[in-house]
């Protein structure tokens, strides 16, 4: 950034209600340890470390043990009730009263992808200023795109939104680059595009991803920043997958 440039605040809100029924274990997800220390503590460190002036961790499954273990070692974060899991669009929406006032960038974040960088979330809130974006999404190419949300671009191949797995269709699921569930957002439109989400999708719930095309929609830039390493974005859904990020973390930090 220039030095004559207006530094954009940073806000973060960091998804973390769900139960996470495929670790097969009574602890809520995100309290599985990783390198011993729970998981949702890394992308909490990650948008400190990028700056974030307000951390909004959206908590539900195991609520008061997830808020108890996050203050022993994050004092200053907050936190916010999704009472019913409706979808990702409606846990954001939870955090709406706690940054009426603010006024910047809003980083969404995972609980349970603990492997980002913050070269990675630093080079992705550049490309989003830099952008001019209304919403920027990280993007990534893994060897299997099954199970994740499809990016789909227009014919000058820019972003135009983005199909969950469950709504996809043959052409659809032949695309490779897949949606992370990581964002940067402009405050001023994340708050009104949320309220326009409905439920007109295969699992009827308010997804965060249509928020993607209601910025195309209204003729707003909309952004993506493709991961070099997918690894870096994978999420923590099975105690298969997390012994792969404890192999991936022994080869990073030996």
């Amino acid at each position: 950034m220039k030095t004559n440039e207006k530094k954009v605040p940073i806000a973060a809100v960091i998804l973390a209600a769900g139960k996470g029924t495929r670790m097969r274990s009574e602890s809520a997800k995100v309290l599985h340890r990783l390198r011993g220390r729970p998981m949702v503590l890394f992308p909490v460190e990650a948008a400190r470390a990028v700056g974030a002036e307000k951390i909004v961790l959206v908590v539900g499954h195991q609520a008061d043990k997830v808020r108890e273990t996050v203050e022993k070692q994050e004092g200053d974060v907050l936190f916010v009730l999704q009472r019913h899991q409706l979808g990702t669009a409606h846990a954001v929406l939870q955090a709406r009263r706690t940054l009426n006032k603010f006024s910047g960038t809003v980083l969404i974040l995972c609980g349970d992808v603990p492997l980002l960088t913050k070269d990675t979330l630093e080079a992705l809130l550049d490309h989003h200023r830099r952008g001019g974006a209304s919403v920027t999404v990280l993007t990534s190419r893994p060897p299997d795109p099954s199970g994740y949300g499809r990016v789909i671009r227009d014919a000058e191949g820019r972003v135009a939104g983005i199909v969950e797995e469950a709504d996809t269709g043959d052409a659809e699921k032949k695309i490779g680059e897949i949606n992370t569930g990581i964002y940067c957002v402009a405050s001023d439109f994340l708050f009104d595009a949320l309220d326009a989400v409905g439920v007109n999708n295969a699992q009827k719930e308010y997804y965060l991803t249509d928020i993607v095309g209601e910025a195309a929609r209204r003729g707003l830039a909309v952004c993506a920043y493709e991961l070099a390493n997918h690894w870096e974005a994978m999420g923590i859904n099975t105690p298969e997958q997390l012994d792969e990020a404890h192999h991936i973390l022994r080869q990073r930090l030996p």
